[in-house]
């Protein structure tokens, strides 16, 4: 439908039409999001996983011994979920000194 022929005879007709063109850009951005979240949830290998965080594979080998890092095992294979590693080195973070100081303050106060 051409928008130059939109009259207000065929103003049902038009409305009618975007209804059916919204219907359709709902459904692609559905599948996007749902393509997304599949993606996301991939496990990945010991290389992905050693040049994810930055450490040698043999680092990591020995990180999984220690049952320091969340992996997974499969048979013979190591498994990693990006979102899970992230995770595992957002909880590594050293506190500043400014944090340490705001928290001793707190604790002298109770």
């Amino acid at each position: 439908m051409d928008i130059n022929e939109i009259s207000f005879e065929n103003l049902p007709k038009a409305v009618a039409h975007l209804v059916k063109e919204i219907a359709e850009i709902k459904l692609l951005i559905q599948n996007v999001q749902v393509y997304e979240s599949k993606e996301k949830s991939i496990p990945i290998g010991v290389e992905e996983a050693s040049r994810l965080i930055g450490k040698a594979k043999p680092t990591i080998y020995g990180l999984v011994r220690q049952r320091k890092i969340p992996c997974y095992k499969y048979g013979k294979k190591l498994y990693f979920f990006e979102e899970e590693l992230l995770e595992w080195i957002s909880k590594g973070k050293k506190k500043t000194i400014q944090e340490i100081e705001s928290a001793a303050s707190k604790y002298k106060r109770n």
